[in-house]
């Protein structure tokens, strides 16, 4: 496996992840999101986790990013 920069920080679905991307980009960190439902459907194959990303920050800005990740979790909890 390649070594990377990025490191997967939350995963969920695709409109709480969209919410933390937008809380990030405000804060000027930009984020990676991965979804693999997507992949797999534009190659053809069905999956049972649709609407479900992973989103993955550089490792550099993984300090501001977590208080930030934080933040949105309790205020969906609440």
């Amino acid at each position: 496996m390649l070594d990377s920069n990025y490191i997967k920080v939350f995963s969920g679905s695709f409109i709480i992840v969209q919410l933390v991307v937008d809380r990030l980009e405000s804060a000027g960190i930009n984020g990676i999101v991965k979804d693999e439902t997507e992949s797999g459907r534009l190659a053809g194959f069905a999956s049972t986790t649709a609407g479900f990303q992973e989103l993955y920050v550089n490792k550099d800005e993984l300090d501001y990013a977590i208080p930030i990740i934080e933040s949105v979790k309790e205020e969906l909890e609440a």
